[in-house]
């Protein structure tokens, strides 16, 4: 399919946002950070570039200062607590889960606290008290304890369903992790697009919530964001906010 071709449904039902005097929503979640790297720099670059408000879910037993200290020249970039240690304990026969019912309920609790301190000091401000459990799966026994925790948003993947926490989720993912591990094929990340936001013209939900993971990008997902935002913020019609504004409900 020609490259415009791919483009055309997303410009079509943005022009029908605008001639209904209504912005769509976009914005950004990119999990697994941990430490400075060159695909983290890139990440930072393109995002600063276009100025997009981005959150990192970052694995909290895993980094340190260097992560830190790296986004303290980067004020579009947010944090979230992305679980404990991203370490599976369902058995071989499940999909994986860190917050699971595989563990007594009190260790993962404890565990949940400890990282939300520690990312609490490690990024102070930058933080977002938004929790993304490790491949998109926690327990639905622990959501009730997660705002005693210091918790006010739930970030998983797909719709959001009713839950005794505020939840923003990611509703859009650039990866094919069960076919070529790539960046799924640009047309079908388009018409996903779409959809969402046929979806959010109709009930006023939270718009497009795209998932990124910086460390596995090939070309094609790098080249599909940079069109993305090209394409999104020369339209009237289109806005990329934080998470951190999205959930505090702010129109801004």
């Amino acid at each position: 399919m020609p490259h415009e071709q791919i483009w055309q449904p997303l410009a079509e039902e943005l022009n029908r946002w605008n001639h209904a005097g209504r912005t769509a929503t976009f914005w950004l979640r990119d999990d697994d950070a941990v430490e400075p790297t060159a695909q983290l720099d890139r990440l930072l670059r393109l995002t600063g570039t276009f100025a997009i408000p981005t959150v990192l879910a970052v694995i909290p037993a895993c980094t340190d200062e260097a992560l830190a200290d790296r986004l303290i020249t980067e004020p579009h970039i947010s944090v979230a607590v992305h679980g404990w240690s991203h370490e599976n304990h369902a058995p071989a026969d499940e999909k994986k889960q860190e917050l699971g019912p595989h563990r007594l309920r009190q260790i993962i609790l404890t565990e949940l606290a400890t990282a939300l301190a520690r990312m609490q000091q490690l990024h102070g401000q930058r933080l977002i008290p938004m929790l993304v459990p490790p491949w998109n799966r926690i327990d639905s026994g622990l959501l009730p304890d997660l705002g005693a925790l210091g918790f006010e948003t739930l970030s998983v993947y797909g719709p959001a369903t009713p839950s005794p926490i505020r939840m923003l989720n990611s509703t859009i993912d650039l990866m094919d992790w069960h076919g070529t591990s790539g960046c799924h094929d640009h047309s079908l990340l388009v018409h996903g697009i779409v959809v969402q936001l046929q979806q959010a013209f109709e009930d006023g939900g939270d718009g497009v919530g795209l998932l990124t993971h910086h460390l596995v990008h090939d070309e094609r997902a790098w080249t599909f964001l940079e069109r993305l935002f090209e394409t999104t913020l020369r339209h009237a019609a289109c806005k990329w906010r934080s998470a951190g504004d999205i959930m505090a409900g702010s129109a801004a």
